[in-house]
This record gives C-alpha cells, sequence and structure tokens, in this order.
C-alpha cells in the first residue's frame, strides 16, 4: 500500500517510520521545509509530495489545520480516481467529525506521544500497544474504515470506537485537563519565591512523574482547548472543586477524610488497565446490518450513550444481498446491555459468543 502523512512532526513522521519499517510506501508534505526536508533524511518518509494510487492520507497537523488539508487532499485526485481515503490524528474530534462529513474520511487520535519534539523523536514504535480512537461519522464508508483499521492495526495499535463527542469527553479528563494541571504545577514550583534552585533540584520522583507531560510541545494546546472548551471547563470546575476539599481536609487536619481520600485514589491507581488493554473478558457481538451508510455511527452512538467502549469493530459483507454482519468485541458485562439496546432499535442481533471464535 501507499500512505501519505500530511504534517511531519512527531506523530507524522513517527507515523511514516512506522509503516516504511513494515513495507508501506510513504510520502510526505509540511508547511516547514526544514522540517520536511529532516524528516525526509531520517527516513520518515521516501519521498516528498504525495503520489498518484495513494490509498490512505494522514493529516498530523495541528487541530486549525485539520478541516483544510483532509479537504484539499480528499479534492486533489491525481489519477487515483477518488479512492485516497483521509484520517487524522487530532486530539479533539467533535468539531472535525462534524466539519468534515466525507464518506472517504474516518477521524482518528492515536492516544501516544511523548515529549520529543519533530522528526528527531520520532519512533516507528510509538503505537505498538497504544489505544487508537476512531469516530467515524454517519457517511463514513465501510471500505474507507476498513483502509484505516488494517493499517492503524499494522502499525500495532489497538483500536477503540467512539463517538467523537464522547471521546472529547473522555480525553478532557484523561488527557488535557492532565497536560494544564502539570504544566500549572511546574510553573507553580519554577515561579515559586523559595529558594528556586534548591526547589527544582530536590525534585525528584513524585514531581518528576506529575510534571513530565508538561515538556511536551505546547504548540498543539491552544486548538485543543478553543475546540474542547465545552469538556475541559467542567472537568477543571470539578478538579477546583476537589482541591478545595483537599484543602479544608488539610487545614482541618482531617485524618480520616484525608485516608478516605487516599485509599481510594491509590485502589482506582492500581486499577488501571496496561496501556492498550482490552477488558478481562470480552466477547463478540454479532449483528445483521443493512449494507447503508450511516451504520457505523448508528452503532457506535449507541454504545457511546450506554457508556459501552467498542474494543474492536470488523464487517463482513454479504455477497446474498444489501446486508452485511457487524461484529463488535466489548466488554463482556456490557454485552446484554448493548444487545438489548439494538434490538430495541430495530438490529437483528444473530449472537454473543466468546472473543476470537472467527467469522
Amino acid at each position: 500500500m501507499r500512505a501519505h502523512v500530511a504534517g511531519l512532526g512527531l506523530v507524522g513522521s513517527s507515523i511514516g517510520l512506522g509503516l516504511r519499517a513494515r513495507g508501506y510506501e510513504v510520502t510526505g508534505e509540511d508547511v516547514d521545509p526544514r522540517r520536511a526536508a529532516r524528516a525526509l533524511e531520517l527516513g520518515a518518509v521516501g519521498v516528498l509530495g504525495r503520489q498518484p494510487d495513494t490509498d490512505l492520507a494522514f493529516v498530523a497537523t495541528p487541530v486549525s489545520a485539520v478541516v483544510p488539508v483532509a479537504r484539499r487532499l480528499l479534492d486533489e485526485e491525481p489519477g487515483d480516481g477518488g479512492r485516497l481515503v483521509v484520517t487524522d490524528v487530532a486530539g479533539v474530534k467533535g468539531p472535525i467529525a462534524a466539519s468534515l462529513k466525507e464518506p472517504r474520511f474516518v477521524p482518528g487520535h492515536p492516544m501516544a506521544g511523548s515529549e520529543q519534539e519533530g522528526p528527531d523523536g520520532a519512533d516507528g514504535d510509538l503505537f505498538v500497544g497504544a489505544t487508537w480512537v476512531l469516530t467515524p461519522t454517519e457517511l463514513t464508508e465501510e471500505a474507507g474504515y476498513a483502509v484505516v483499521r488494517e493499517v492503524v492495526t499494522a502499525l500495532g495499535a489497538e483500536i477503540l470506537v467512539l463517538g467523537a463527542e464522547r471521546h472529547d469527553d473522555l480525553v478532557a479528563v484523561i488527557s488535557h485537563v492532565p497536560h494544564l494541571t502539570a504544566a500549572t504545577l511546574m510553573s507553580l514550583a519554577a515561579e515559586s519565591e523559595l529558594d528556586r534552585e534548591a526547589l527544582l533540584r530536590l525534585a525528584a520522583g513524585g514531581f518528576r512523574d506529575m510534571t513530565r507531560i508538561a515538556a511536551g510541545s505546547p504548540a498543539i494546546w491552544p486548538d485543543i482547548c478553543r475546540d474542547n472548551a465545552d469538556a475541559i471547563v467542567p472537568v477543571l470546575d470539578g478538579l477546583i472543586a476537589r482541591l478545595g476539599e483537599v484543602r479544608r481536609i488539610v487545614e482541618e487536619s482531617d485524618r480520616i477524610g484525608l485516608m478516605s481520600l487516599l485509599e481510594s485514589a491509590r485502589a482506582a491507581r492500581r486499577n488501571l488497565p496496561a496501556r492498550g488493554a482490552r477488558p478481562p473478558e470480552s466477547r463478540e457481538l454479532r449483528l445483521v446490518v443493512p449494507d447503508r451508510p450511516g451504520v457505523l455511527a448508528e452503532v457506535t452512538s449507541l454504545a457511546g450513550r450506554l457508556g459501552v467502549n467498542i474494543y474492536d469493530i470488523e464487517i463482513a459483507h454479504s455477497t446474498e444481498g444489501p446486508r452485511g454482519v457487524l461484529v463488535l468485541v466489548v466488554a463482556a458485562a456490557a454485552v446484554d446491555d448493548l444487545a438489548g439496546a439494538l434490538r430495541q432499535s430495530g438490529y437483528h442481533v444473530a449472537a454473543a459468543t466468546a472473543e476470537g471464535s472467527g467469522l
């Protein structure tokens, strides 16, 4: 396959390195000619500029540039007959999915990164074991989704299918507010009126762990905070309220309240799944669906409203009519609720089986 990467920073160059290591032909582009030349020099891309007959393009630009770049790529068809599929890697999905309801566009977001910047920080194995979220819209073509799924899986990532709005609510909690918190704590220490040199020299394990992500590139965050403000602000409000309660606990020497907070946080932290892990018990839920645009979005939106994560998805087309079988991998505990809701929505649920039984 041939892939194209628009935006050759850390993530874009990592995609290029990963795909080239797996036998893909990769072209690339960047608004900064020096960055593009460096990506070429490091082998993240084989050629600068998109070639004909490209199967898939990744838009790895800041959020504000995703829509115009993706539209340009979808409109440019140098001999590929309109088959090019485009996906993106932006950390906000709602506004992009709403603006780009194109059949050959599949919104995506790899939950991976590092404090490094640009092509020099790229790693071809950056996505191995990472979760890569896909948020297909009601117009996303199943064939295009299958292309993205195949390539992302080749990079070693685990796919999680979510609705765009649900994705944005979740990443506000686990990514956006943590980054803002780390940056705030780092600034607090750096601007302290205490002995700054001694303070920073004393910064050890806990402080370094909490502020590590503050070392990442700040360039992507203004767009993210603008486009996901509706999700970020309520989480910040909740954090501020919790910190106010912690302040009260400390001020009043509330030992019981403090122990309760620390024990519950400790238990929750220890129960975090390993990177890219699926639930301990998962099941395949199979349902017969009409072979038409919008089915993926309908099913994933319904799962999102129920709070059910889809850990993988596969489409088997029928050769005997306009229908197919959608295979969803979900937590075993969620199968009955999701199956019942799908039946109420008019879908025929064919079976719920142990994962790995095959199509």
